[in-house]
């Protein structure tokens, strides 16, 4: 077995010693004139421009329900060179403007020589981001549906690559010559050689890429994660990925064989097939070798790095390294540096260091990945773009990426069990192009294989595609009719189940926990959308769905699977209780008044933000009640006739605190009780501080089920209420009364108060 596995490495080690000629060195990036100092000036400018175009971009997209990248697109469109960013003001070093772009424009029209909208510096960033961006995206591939799904998703992923190639490659080769005079020699060279040069083959790789994050948003909200098609969406869109990349590698091998017979004089020979095809199969083989190294030495990286280094921290930078050193390496033998990160990420998603890394680099990926898609947009030349052939082009092309997917997915499904309709919905699945195919046309760009339309022809077609196939496949789930010609009978069918938290920050937190249960269980889990929070979780025959919406948590499972599913769930409560109990214990009273007496600045800002904090708070003395909810609903609706303009909805406010009453008790010692509630109904921050009469509490005039940590009873009640979806100063409120009953005595001074004036007496004289 040693034996086949060292010579398994020796030939892997082989096929990834092929070389390739490397690209031709692009003319320097003119530095306008600007000493070192000046241009690093520039470059900490634009990218403080561009994290803030980005995110705000991406809110906005995100608040229409599109993914946040299109968003991120399209600030990098309004932001770049040739927009917002090409305005000079002044006449000083922003006289060109913060990214130069009537600068470019004046050396272009001068030179003939068209530079990037990104400087070398800026680009360099971008080039990490996209590093990262397929690290991640290597490290939450399943591997095992990838080999679980072998021959079904192989067919619709083989089918919607090739197909998608073959619709933009000769799109391109048809329609280039007619709309654009540059191209024009497309038109002379037989098909096949045409088909081979570096603009066509890269519109036809950029067409193959999927983003199934939206599918796997509108699969889960339609409860069809778990479908035929679900399930065939996912596992082809794995293996899109992959053959996505392949194809990548080989037109890559493909350029560099056409680019040595160029230089060797061969061109006026015709094509050397033998030649193109020795290349391609040695770029396969890079990639090929690559991958089957990182899988079999997988497991000693990760023992590797347990060993020597300790941190988490340090380990997934030790990764992050790693993916970086064979991007370098791919890039140096011809293919792309995305896909050696890829690669990287894919041998170390089936060790116990994936999730550890992909937390740790998550805040550099949430930096980096929103540079990379704006300085994508950035690079799109809008006074091009707009331009009459370009748009028509652009059109016909995306119409084109879409119906090659279509049918490219949806026949080969056919073949395989599905009717009509499943394999439309399978095809729409696929539609949707993303972060791979921006990745490609910028890496087309910058080698200068694509021109600034053909860029922009790129950007065109993945926003569209991106848009316009969620509304499509909602349609197309809307008939209950089942996609697969003969349905199994053992098929029962999937099912959701719901839970609801109090609050959206719990869900998350028990998500997580959840997740992280199953995975300690040995399953294999897949973040599939951040943004929608979609996780699957799977193993042998079992595939799991969750998702998190707002404070709801929806888990899509068989029947089979119900049982387990409830047994993590209770397991996850269970700890959930137990860290809440180890948390409410209260701290002990002497530690508490000592921290309050050292607390000098407390002292000083209790008196004068006092009154400020209470303007909206009712005073009440000689207060009764025989129950807590009585008690609360009497202070609620007393703080509603004095505050209506903050208490819209009593019943709500009421049943706000008395919820959070129920999950425990808030009396605390001294006979002090802090009641409190969160609605959408309460406008600000209003309470109550109630004076509670136990005067012959022996007959029952106390309240007695409100319970104290002393067992004492409730003489001082401070109820407050706010609105759960605003920042209110409620801690800030209670750490001032809190300090002001706990020192010197104070509750037993404010119980010596006999009306409400005497009471705010009470508060503004605190000190």
């Amino acid at each position: 077995m040693k034996t086949k596995k060292m010579l398994t490495l020796a030939a892997c080690v082989f096929a990834a010693a092929c070389a390739f000629a490397g690209h031709e060195a692009p003319p320097p990036y003119p530095n306008f004139g600007l000493p070192r100092t000046e241009e690093m000036m520039f470059l900490v400018l634009q990218i403080g421009v561009i994290i803030f175009a980005a995110k705000l971009g991406g809110m906005l997209a995100s608040l229409v329900k599109l993914p946040s990248i299109l968003g991120e697109l399209a600030a990098g469109i309004v932001i770049g060179p040739w927009a917002l960013g090409g305005i000079g003001f002044g006449d000083g070093l922003f006289a060109e403007g913060l990214f130069h772009g009537a600068a470019l424009r004046d050396i272009a029209a001068s030179t003939g020589v068209a530079f990037d909208a990104a400087s070398p510096a800026l680009y360099g960033i971008a080039t990490l981001a996209s590093v990262i961006l397929l690290f991640l995206s290597g490290l939450e591939t399943n591997l095992k549906m990838f080999l679980k799904y072998s021959f079904v998703g192989s067919m619709v992923g083989v089918g919607g690559v090739l197909v998608s190639f073959l619709f933009g490659d000769l799109c391109a080769v048809y329609l280039l010559p007619r709309f654009f005079e540059h191209f024009a020699f497309l038109g002379e060279l037989p098909l096949a050689e045409a088909m081979t040069r570096e603009a066509p083959l890269y519109m036809g790789i950029m067409s193959t890429a999927t983003s199934v994050g939206i599918t796997a948003r509108i699969l889960s909200e339609r409860k069809k994660m778990d479908s035929e098609e679900g399930t065939t969406i996912m596992a082809g869109a794995v293996i899109d990925d992959v053959l996505g990349l392949i194809v990548l590698a080989i037109g890559n091998g493909i350029i560099a064989a056409n680019a040595a017979m160029a230089g060797g004089g061969a061109a006026d020979k015709g094509m050397d097939w033998a030649a193109i095809g020795l290349v391609a199969a040695k770029a396969f083989g890079v990639w090929l070798g690559a991958t089957a190294i990182g899988v079999f030495a997988a497991r000693k990286i990760s023992t590797f790095l347990k060993k020597f280094f300790r941190s988490p921290i340090v380990i997934a930078t030790m990764a992050f390294g790693l993916s970086l050193i064979l991007a370098g390496f791919f890039e140096f033998m011809g293919l792309a540096m995305i896909i050696g990160a890829y690669v990287m990420g894919l041998a170390l998603s089936r060790t116990d260091l994936k999730h550890m890394i992909q937390e740790t680099l998550s805040p550099v990926y949430t930096f980096l990945v929103p540079i990379f898609f704006c300085v994508m947009g950035m690079m799109v030349d809008v006074t091009q773009l707009c331009s009459t052939p370009v748009l028509i082009f652009g059109a016909i092309y995306t119409v084109l990426a879409i119906a090659a997917k279509v049918l490219g997915c949806m026949l080969p499904s056919m073949c395989c069990g599905f009717n009509a309709l499943g394999g439309l919905r399978i095809g729409a699945g696929m539609v949707p192009r993303g972060e791979v195919a921006l990745i490609i046309a910028g890496i087309g760009l910058s080698s200068k294989y694509l021109t600034q339309e053909i860029f922009g022809i790129g950007i065109l077609m993945t926003l569209v595609t991106t848009v316009v196939a969620p509304p499509a496949l909602v349609a197309l789930f809307k008939p209950k009719a089942r996609g697969v010609r003969h349905p199994k009978s053992s098929h029962n069918g999937s099912r959701e189940i719901c839970f609801e938290m109090e609050a959206r920050d719990i869900a998350d937190y028990v998500t997580t926990k959840l997740v992280a249960e199953f995975r300690d269980e040995g399953f294999f889990t897949s973040l599939l959308s951040k943004e929608d929070n979609i996780w699957e979780i799977a193993m042998d025959d079992m595939e799991i769905s969750v998702r998190r919406d707002g404070r709801r948590i929806y888990i899509q499972c068989t029947p089979e699977e119900e049982a387990m599913v409830m047994t993590a769930w209770m397991e996850v409560a269970s700890k959930v209780n137990d860290l809440a109990r180890s948390i409410s214990k209260p701290m002990r009273r002497d530690d508490f008044d000592k921290l309050l007496k050292d607390s000098e600045k407390a002292k000083k800002c209790a008196g004068r933000n006092m009154l400020r904090y209470l303007q909206g708070f009712v005073m009440m003395t000689g207060f009764r009640a025989a129950t807590k909810k009585e008690a609360i609903e009497k202070i609620v609706a007393e703080i509603a006739k004095e505050c209506p303009n903050h208490v819209r909805d009593v019943a709500a406010a009421t049943a706000a605190v008395m919820r959070r009453e129920d999950s425990m008790s808030t009396g605390l010692d001294h006979g002090i009780a802090v009641p409190h509630g969160r609605d959408p109904s309460i406008h600000g921050i209003v309470g109550a501080v109630v004076l509670v009469d136990n005067s012959g509490a022996e007959s029952g005039r106390r309240i007695a089920d409100y319970k104290t940590i002393d067992d004492s009873p409730v003489e001082i009640i401070v109820l407050t209420i706010a609105n759960d979806q605003a920042q209110t100063p409620y801690l800030q409120l209670m750490a001032n009364i809190s300090r002001v009953l706990r020192v010197d005595d104070g509750y037993a001074r404010l119980l010596k108060c006999q009306t409400p004036q005497d009471m705010k007496m009470f508060f503004r004289n605190a000190k």
